[in-house]
């Protein structure tokens, strides 16, 4: 008995010891900051006139390091880095497919713009690619780019009838991680309009009959 009210105090002691230094490590604990995608909304489509062409598009897709959720920066063409504990709240990939087929569904060019589910029930599909969505921290400054490309194919003939890619460039307000996601939105935003603004109308152009 003696002994172990001799070792009891001994315990104690290493059951404080190990809470304090769990509670030290619990206090040094990092977690993420996460950031949202968002692109000004489309405008209200105009009235629809004569629409019968119906479009479906398939996700986006991008290189691997796109796809890690970490936000990206770049020292160099070759160099690619990683915002560990700044991340996005959501697959770019998923966003672009979803602000794509939100604006296209406003163009009133179809009478119908969904997400590709493999059903051959359309006539045309949409497929593209996010090329870029960096901070490049070389040229000069801080910046940010935003690269997309897309092509359209006519389910009926495999016919790519239309096709374009974009690279825009935007400028940071100033050397934090905020202000950089700021600038990658409004780049982004830009670089889907301009993606976007010369898809053809089915309707006038004779390619896509």
């Amino acid at each position: 008995m003696k002994m172990h009210m001799r070792k009891h105090p001994t315990m104690v002691s290493l059951v404080m010891a190990a809470l304090i230094f769990l509670a030290a490590c619990g206090g040094a604990v990092k977690y993420p900051n996460y950031y949202t995608l968002h692109v000004p909304p489309p405008p209200d489509p105009p009235a629809p006139e004569n629409l019968h062409a119906t479009l479906a598009i398939r996700e986006f897709r991008s290189p691997a390091y796109l796809r890690q959720g970490a936000i990206v920066y770049k020292t160099s063409p070759e160099q690619i880095g990683f915002y560990n504990y700044h991340r996005w709240a959501v697959d770019p990939r998923e966003f672009l497919t979803n602000a794509v087929a939100d604006r296209l569904r406003a163009s009133g060019n179809f009478s119908q713009v969904k997400l590709y589910d493999g059903r051959p029930d359309v006539d045309y599909v949409l497929s593209g690619r996010l090329e870029e969505l960096d901070e490049v921290d070389y040229e000069g400054g801080v910046k940010v780019r935003v690269a997309l490309s897309a092509q359209m194919v006519s389910v009926a003939t495999g016919a790519t009838v239309w096709t374009n890619s974009v690279s825009e460039v935007g400028t940071v307000s100033q050397r934090d991680v905020p202000a950089v996601v700021s600038a990658l939105n409004a780049t982004m935003g830009g670089a889907i309009e301009k993606l976007l603004n010369q898809v053809p109308a089915p309707a006038s152009d004779p390619k896509m009959h």
